[in-house]
């Protein structure tokens, strides 16, 4: 289980209306609660200088979720639902959540998970019957399930419907709390890798590539539909041998079962000014991610790979998968 320290919490006081802020109090009474107005504009962590931002991740910031605006996404999923967690208390260094320094930069929870996934629920009885819902693209839930432990109640609860999946990725091996429930088969299960260089140098705070893939395994083997990410796919000067080293892996470790019903996302990082002003002063000493000649702009203050660097990608990933890993089937490439 996944040990925290964090150094306090900042709570908007509706929160004990709800069982789990009761629950988060309790766990974590000794350390200081601060009172906030609103969790999505802290004033004093606003202003905090770039070089804070290690240390802003150990604190954990709990509220109530205001926003629940579902996003048609069409790639795994159907629908990006914002559910029970943003941010994270990992440190990738290109993280997408952190759009706004000092607002996504460390974890919120969000204590009226009932009210959440009621909605969820309705949502599902109403569409189609294969329709998905990705509840994770706002945060890692199987690392806010070590703190929370509401996720097998949210998974089984959903899973008693008529209708619908849900759908998380992850970078955590904390699974063992999801192996025993009943989740009827409604859940895919989606692990984001990397090569091991990339993750002990760029994904800090992370499980391991070989633990990561053995959850895969152990959750596959739990009856739970898996697939992979390869991503954020990262250009760096030998990207082709250590992602070549990486399907070699993935080939070699994951179980037979999970690779005869295999689909991998395929995405490319994209990164951003934000990124760079941040990492500069909290991690000066971590690989720059900035490659000036291999990217282009896109959009305000953000940067992808060019695309004929993308097109390579692409080519370089169809030719190997058809050689190492010949059983799965690649969804898309973003």
């Amino acid at each position: 289980m996944q040990r925290f320290r964090f150094e306090s919490v900042y709570f908007e006081p509706q929160i004990f209306q709800y069982e789990l802020g009761k629950v988060l109090r309790d766990k974590f009474s000794n350390i200081p609660w601060i009172p906030i107005e609103n969790h999505n504009n802290i004033e004093v962590l606003r202003n905090k200088p770039n070089s804070e931002f290690t240390r802003m991740k150990r604190l954990l910031i709990v509220g109530t979720r205001k926003t629940h605006r579902y996003t048609l996404n069409q790639k795994i999923s159907d629908y990006l639902v914002p559910f029970t967690s943003s941010g994270c208390t990992a440190m990738c260094l290109y993280c997408y959540l952190v759009c706004h320094y000092n607002k996504c930069s460390y974890l919120r929870l969000f204590v009226n998970r009932e009210e959440m996934l009621q909605r969820l629920m309705k949502k599902a009885a109403e569409g189609a019957k294969g329709t998905t819902f990705e509840i994770g693209s706002n945060s890692d839930l199987i690392l806010e399930n070590t703190i929370t432990e509401t996720l097998p109640d949210t998974i089984e609860t959903f899973a008693k419907a008529e209708k619908g999946y849900l759908t998380f990725p992850t970078k955590f091996d904390q699974i063992a709390p999801l192996l025993t429930i009943n989740h009827r088969g409604r859940v895919i299960f989606r692990m984001s890798v990397n090569p091991s260089e990339l993750i002990q140098k760029i994904e800090l705070g992370t499980s391991s590539l070989l633990a990561r893939i053995d959850a895969v395994n152990r959750m596959c083997e739990a009856g739970y539909p898996a697939g992979i990410l390869i991503a954020p796919v990262i250009l760096v000067e030998n990207w082709k041998i250590l992602y070549q080293e990486l399907l070699l892996t993935l080939a070699e470790r994951l179980s037979g079962k999970v690779k005869r019903q295999l689909l991998i996302e395929i995405i490319f990082m994209s990164y951003s000014y934000v990124h760079r002003m941040i990492n500069a002063e909290a991690f000066p000493l971590a690989p720059a991610l900035y490659q000036k000649d291999l990217m282009t702009g896109r959009g305000m203050g953000k940067y992808a790979y060019r695309p004929e660097l993308r097109q390579e990608g692409e080519v370089f990933f169809k030719d190997q998968m058809k050689k190492i890993l010949p059983q799965a089937q690649i969804v898309y490439f973003s």
